[in-house]
């Protein structure tokens, strides 16, 4: 391919073509975001329970 051959329309779809993939590429990203804050969501009250549950027993124990 010469550069006679490239005109500035194909110059222009190469670049689209890349700015979608770009996109595409954080569109994934955020996807994989989303998914972790929603788990950390999920898990979140479990784990200040679990915390909250051991100094409760660790309290009472340190007293009786």
């Amino acid at each position: 391919m010469t550069d006679s051959s490239i005109n500035g329309g194909d110059v222009n779809r190469i670049e689209t073509e890349a700015r979608i993939a770009k996109l595409m590429a954080e569109t994934v990203k955020l996807g994989a975001e989303t998914t972790k804050l929603n788990r950390e969501t999920v898990l979140y009250p479990l784990v200040v329970g679990s915390g909250t549950t051991l100094a409760i027993i660790g309290i009472v124990k340190l007293f009786m």
